[in-house]
C-alpha cells in the first residue's frame, strides 16, 4: 500500500524533510503499525515513535488514534502535541 506521510514541527526537524511516499508492507495498517515500522529505521526514529504516545496523528486532515487504520493513497500526518497560552 502506498501513502503520504507528513512529518511536522520538531518531528520535521529531527528527520530533516517534510513529507515522503512510501510503500508499506502489507501488515502495516495502522496507526500503531506504522509507528513501528518507521521506528525501525534506527535510533533516531525509534526516540520519535517509542510508543509514549507523545507523537500525534491524523489520517487526510482528521485527528485519530493509534489503532486507526488508513488506506491507500492516504495522507497520514505527524506532530507533538500541541501547546497553547
Amino acid at each position: 500500500m502506498k501513502i503520504t506521510i507528513l512529518y511536522f514541527a520538531r518531528i520535521k526537524e529531527v528527520v530533516n524533510y517534510s513529507s515522503e511516499d512510501v510503500v508499506l508492507p502489507e501488515e502495516v495498517e495502522t496507526i500503531i503499525a506504522l509507528k513501528s515500522w518507521l521506528s525501525g529505521r534506527g535510533a533516531t526514529w525509534q526516540k520519535l515513535f517509542d510508543g509514549s504516545g507523545v507523537v500525534r496523528a491524523a489520517i487526510n486532515h482528521e485527528l485519530v488514534d493509534d489503532m486507526a487504520t488508513f488506506d491507500e493513497g492516504d495522507e497520514v500526518a505527524f506532530f507533538p502535541p500541541v501547546t497553547g497560552g
